[in-house]
């Protein structure tokens, strides 16, 4: 160790211990500025080439009409065609929480006209006031 330090000194160069439990220790004289400048920049291009997942949301109420539904629907479709998660949630206002059935049954006439394009990846949940589901698209 303390011929590698002093070979490193003599180059004006930094030792990097790459791997300090080994037997005997792995290390490399280097410039440490430009390795950490270089680790960053390895860094930042593979931030940059990560996928992002969008998770859009869709509201509606049990109440909500057939054609309004559709019209949802039509929306949930196309942000699942580019690729995003779509939350669609039933906003539960009023005495509706003591009628689950027609909340139930409302998400379900909507995630029937999703189908062809959507899997949910769980089953339908409770949180807050909202009865929820999460859907991402179907793999081709």
């Amino acid at each position: 160790m303390k011929v590698a330090q002093q070979k490193s000194i003599e180059a004006g160069m930094d030792l990097l211990c790459v791997s300090p439990n080994a037997k005997p220790p792995v290390c490399r004289i280097i410039d440490y500025g430009k390795y950490k400048f270089e680790k960053d920049k390895k860094a930042k291009e593979a931030k940059k080439n990560q996928k992002k997942t969008v998770v859009k949301e869709v509201r509606f109420t049990a109440t909500t009409d057939t054609h309004d539904l559709e019209t949802k629907a039509k929306a949930t479709m196309r942000f699942l065609a580019e690729g995003n998660k779509v939350k669609a949630s039933v906003f539960i206002k009023g005495r509706m929480r003591s009628r689950m059935d027609i909340v139930q049954e409302t998400l379900n006439k909507f995630l029937a006209m999703v189908a062809d394009c959507s899997v949910h990846e769980k089953e339908p949940e409770m949180m807050g006031r909202d009865y929820y589901v999460v859907l991402s698209p179907k793999k081709k």
